[in-house]
């Protein structure tokens, strides 16, 4: 009888936003997991994520990374998603014969891997590492924002949205912010 492979699915959230840090979920699917309710997370409601998210993890072993801040800023963004990627793979209790990545980098040291551009819309166990690590990061900056309220990261959860960039030329940048960010930095320089 052959050894059915083990896959695991990797994708990252918020590279693209001004404040917070970016995370990355693992996924390894198991039986039973609804498969037509997975897709890219960006194409799915706020509310519908979170029941979906839910499911994916009474569905699956999964395992969450993030790269800080302070991380973004030393390395940069792309370094920083990738060691997301890395502590998310690490922290899975399973370990896959086959991992799939969204995008066309790889964290370093990975073996048996293959990147796949748009994996997010194309692979069942990408998608589901996608809505899993939006759904957290948003629960994320949403907490935040109770202590941050001139952001609106409830709702913009750190992207660059007209709310968020009145809110930092009004009150400035915050700890949460990523000062290497173009829109950051200007703020920072006048």
């Amino acid at each position: 009888m052959k050894k059915k492979i083990i896959t695991a699915g990797v994708d990252e959230v918020g590279r693209g936003c001004l404040a917070g840090p970016v995370v990355s979920a693992a996924v390894i699917l198991k039986q039973g997991i609804n498969l037509s309710l997975l897709k890219d997370s960006k194409k799915i409601s706020f509310n519908k994520r979170r029941e979906i998210s839910d499911h994916i993890k009474s569905h699956s072993h999964y395992a969450i990374g993030l790269a800080s801040v302070e991380e973004i800023l030393d390395l940069n963004i792309l370094q920083a998603s990738l060691l997301s990627m890395k502590r998310a793979l690490k922290q899975l209790t399973i370990k896959p014969d086959l991992t799939l990545i969204d995008g066309n980098f790889a964290p370093s040291e990975l073996k048996n891997y293959k990147t796949i551009v748009n994996g997010d819309e194309k692979i069942k166990v990408i998608s589901a590492a996608s809505i899993i690590a939006k759904v957290y990061r948003d629960n994320l900056m949403i907490k935040l924002s109770q202590e941050f309220s001139n952001y609106a990261w409830e709702s913009n959860f750190g992207y660059g949205t007209k709310a968020h960039l009145e809110g930092l030329k009004k009150f400035g940048v915050t700890s949460h912010h990523r000062k290497g960010f173009k829109p950051v930095h200007k703020i920072l320089s006048n």
